[in-house]
């Protein structure tokens, strides 16, 4: 008898626990549109596959009464699942109990399953929504926080780390989901920011709104800090349970293969007659990107910020691969600031997680002026050329049309150790443009030719036959086959089962100095 009544305390403690900040604070968390802690992970792990750690642990502080408040799980869920039957741990921030801020016992609680994760080798996701450190804490709140950015840096490049943005994320709070690999934050409720709008007020005299300084649409588009940006939480959850699929475990495994029913020699006629003959006519690189990968499924990270080139995750006969391609449509193409960033952060996670890169090539060059280069566009821009250098995974090039200049070298040609460069016949490789290099070549030629206009023509093309194609190249082996766009999908399948065996390393070195 003895024995059942304690498990009937035990089943009423978890109840109770459960429950975390009570019912009340639950429906004001619905009333905002909000999931709790609980439902978050519900929705995020396979049906009956979550294992709950510390459900019972309570805060230790005594300040300012603190002692009398103390609430099973102190504002935090955590424990481990599944997604499509892989292993993933979890920490779920529960608003309902003190809103969410955190205390020492609070991260101790995180830095658990992150410790877990790294013996185990799994990935750890963070469902945000936290006031920031509990106060009442001082000190040892921050010392929480600063245990946690630790764990995230040892973490970075060993097990993919996916922060999810729920609710406030505001102070210090903000540089754990920065070191992670990818910030998903939900457009209606989610809020990023170092200081607060009170602060700047006071600060700077300066009136903001929260989401005009911290809201998800600036940091999708503008500071480029989240790489997703989802309209409510349950398409948050689903995009992460999509971006898993793609990713290994670890950077000791494989990204996982899926069965393709796509035929592998699929034959693309479209993409024959795709490139405009006009080489200034800008066309859509997502044409190229979903009409040779399987399905035409891409997954799109960091969509609107630096839109000139994309990257994303795609498939190729069922493997995951990471594609970086440039946009003619945006920009022309060129590469700036904000796109040499966006595109070596993700080459050096493909790198870091074993994942093989596609770079589709159509770039007229870097971004001109003096905002780009006050802004520092040498550094920015070499952080790309660093990022595919560095890579060991197989690296496929295959240039659509233009390819010019120090951006032709930095979009991971043959010099960078691309492992294969394919050129569409109307592919274009030169130090510049025909036009500006006749200007320049042929500038005295021209001043004093009886029809200036006439002469600027006939060089050009002569420039062009000459130059813009890929087969002065290919004749000194820069590129490895010309080949017929309709057949690119074909080709990059079996370049890529090939390489699949490439074993490549760098030089002995604690770690390179990137130029950040």
């Amino acid at each position: 008898m003895e024995n059942e009544n304690k498990i009937l305390e035990l089943r009423r403690k978890r109840e109770v626990a459960t429950l975390g900040g009570g019912e009340k604070r639950i429906q004001d968390q619905h009333e905002k549109g909000k999931l709790t802690a609980r439902e978050r992970i519900k929705l995020l792990l396979d049906p009956d596959s979550f294992e709950e750690f510390d459900m019972f642990v309570t805060h230790n502080c005594t300040n300012f009464g603190m002692e009398k408040q103390k609430i099973a799980g102190d504002g935090v869920v955590t424990g481990c699942g599944t997604i499509e039957g892989r292993i993933v741990y979890v920490f779920s921030q529960d608003f309902t109990i003190f809103g969410g801020s955190l205390s020492k016992t609070y991260a101790e609680k995180i830095c658990k399953v992150m410790d877990m994760a790294m013996k185990v080798g799994a990935p750890v996701i963070g469902l945000n929504d936290s006031g920031g450190a509990r106060i009442q804490e001082g000190v040892d709140a921050l010392a929480g926080y600063a245990e946690i950015f630790w764990r995230n840096v040892q973490a970075s490049g060993v097990i993919p780390q996916i922060s999810a943005i729920l609710g406030p994320c505001a102070g210090g709070a903000v540089y754990s989901p920065a070191i992670t690999d990818f910030i998903v934050m939900d457009k209606k409720n989610s809020y990023m920011f170092v200081t607060g709008p009170k602060v700047v007020k006071t600060v700077l005299n300066e009136t903001v709104t929260t989401e005009n300084l911290g809201g998800a649409r600036v940091h999708a588009s503008k500071s480029g800090v989240a790489q997703f940006m989802t309209e409510n939480e349950e398409e948050t959850i689903n995009l992460i349970r999509k971006l898993i699929t793609f990713l290994p475990l670890n950077n000791l495994e494989d990204p996982p293969r899926i069965a393709c029913s796509d035929p592998i020699d699929r034959y693309d006629d479209v993409l024959n007659s795709l490139i405009p003959d006009n080489p200034n006519k800008p066309y859509d690189i997502f044409d190229v990107i979903k009409t040779i990968v399987d399905e035409g499924d891409f997954l799109e990270v960091s969509k609107a910020f630096a839109q000139n080139i994309v990257v994303g995750f795609a498939r190729l006969n069922g493997h995951t691969i990471g594609i970086v391609a440039n946009q003619p449509k945006v920009l022309a193409g060129v590469l700036d600031i904000n796109a040499s960033v966006k595109a070596s952060r993700f080459v050096r996670f493909c790198d870091a997680f074993n994942i093989p890169l596609l770079v589709l090539e159509d770039v007229p060059g870097f971004l001109p002026g003096s905002n780009q280069e006050h802004n520092g566009i040498i550094r920015h821009g070499a952080k790309l050329l660093y990022a595919f250098a560095e890579a060991t995974v197989p690296k496929i090039t295959v240039i659509l049309r233009k390819a010019y200049g120090g951006a032709y070298c930095v979009m991971n040609s043959r010099h960078m150790r691309a492992d294969i460069v394919y050129c569409w016949p109307m592919a274009e490789i030169a130090v510049m443009g025909p036009q500006g290099a006749v200007e320049v070549v042929f500038r005295k030629d021209v001043k004093n030719a009886q029809n200036p206009t006439q002469m600027l023509k006939e060089k050009e093309e002569e420039y062009r036959e000459k130059f813009a194609n890929p087969y002065a190249a290919a004749s000194n082996g820069y590129v490895d086959d010309i080949i017929e766009p309709g057949r690119t999908r074909f080709r990059l399948i079996r370049a890529f089962e090939m390489l699949a065996t490439k074993k490549d390393t760098n030089p002995p070195r604690k770690h390179g100095n990137i130029p950040l």
